[in-house]
């Protein structure tokens, strides 16, 4: 382990430090300034290529928010109305769902409706053809349910037909924080390589058969199968529900921003309730969940998160290549300096 712990979050460090995953990073900002940056193993299996705080590593639905704020910037500038159906922008989405239902996971649809081949994550035309040809699982705004894979085509391709560019380049011009989608050769070339802590991770994370998770998650196949999620297609392919690949550095600073006002607010609640994805009563934000104690954010599959701290104004963010839990979250929220 190596990198800054400033006085006062030594426990944050050993809470770090107490379960290394062969490859990790932890970054929390206060007010914007490092209190806390440290990095730990390597990026790849065999142990030869260390760390850095660069590294770029996929984070799931940790994800989540950026292409969020994407739809929220363009709200703010008056491009987007988030009361609106999503049909005035996108004349052939079917679903009489609003933009703010498609922010908070209640527009009714979670799951690619269409069963297809692990190379249409590829294919961003296709996928989103088919969304917008669906019919909803359930009544939008009726209850929610966390679209896993669906929520980055929903709201990128809103973006794309009202501002013109692509999601991934909008996210890399308009919110530079060591994050993106689509990635370059030269970003690739910093990604870490994934693994399971134990053979049976995609089991364990595959939810009941059947179910609003399990359907969620499994079409197009492939988000959970290490030779899809650690190939060269998989980081070029702009997957913005799932496939953030990100510095924990570049999640943090992006909440600090968040936190300063620098960028809109996302932690408005929208929608209190059950959802059927993740199987417990959640309040969501726009793209962010919030917790009762008043901290907000997203996890992300496998252990990785970014979330925000008003009451101490921490940002925080935890990236790890090994896909597990959230216990080395759980020990570092216990460590904070209250």
């Amino acid at each position: 382990m190596n990198g800054v712990i400033t006085p006062g979050f030594e426990a944050v460090g050993e809470a770090f430090a107490t379960d290394p995953r062969g490859g990790s990073a932890l970054t929390i900002l206060r007010d914007g300034e490092p209190v806390v940056e440290l990095v730990e193993g390597w990026r790849d299996a065999a142990g030869t290529d260390p760390w850095r705080t660069d590294t770029l590593v996929n984070v799931y639905s940790t994800g989540k928010p950026v292409i969020a704020l994407a739809v929220v910037l363009l709200a703010e500038r008056g491009v987007i109305d988030l009361d609106a159906p999503m049909s005035r922008y996108w004349p052939s989405f079917q679903t009489p769902a609003s933009v703010r239902q498609v922010l908070s996971h209640t527009a009714g649809l979670p799951s690619f409706p269409v069963p297809r081949p692990t190379s249409a994550y590829s294919d961003w035309d296709l996928l989103c053809a088919d969304l917008a040809a669906a019919a909803p699982e359930f009544e939008p705004g009726s209850i929610a349910a966390e679209h896993a894979l669906t929520y980055g085509h929903l709201l990128g391709e809103l973006v794309r037909r009202t501002d013109g560019r692509s999601p991934a380049r909008f996210v890399a011009e308009e919110l530079p924080y060591d994050f993106g989608f689509a990635l370059s050769d030269q970003d690739i070339a910093r990604c870490a390589d994934l693994e399971f802590d134990t053979p049976d991770w995609p089991e364990r994370n595959a939810g009941t058969p059947g179910s609003a998770k399990n359907r969620a998650i499994t079409n197009p196949p492939g988000a959970r199968e290490l030779d899809v999620i650690n190939s060269t297609a998989w980081r070029r392919a702009s997957v913005p529900a799932v496939n953030l690949h990100a510095s924990a550095t570049g999640i943090a600073r992006f909440y600090a921003a968040l936190l300063a006002g620098e960028l809109p607010p996302l932690a408005i609640p929208q929608y209190t309730g059950p959802d059927l994805f993740i199987g417990e009563e959640t309040t969501w934000g726009l793209g962010v969940q919030i917790e009762p104690d008043g901290t907000w954010g997203h996890g992300g599959l496998g252990g990785s998160a970014g979330y925000a701290d008003p009451a101490r104004g921490l940002a925080i963010a935890y990236v790890s290549r090994r896909l597990s839990d959230f216990a080395v979250l759980d020990r570092v929220e216990a460590a904070l300096p209250r």
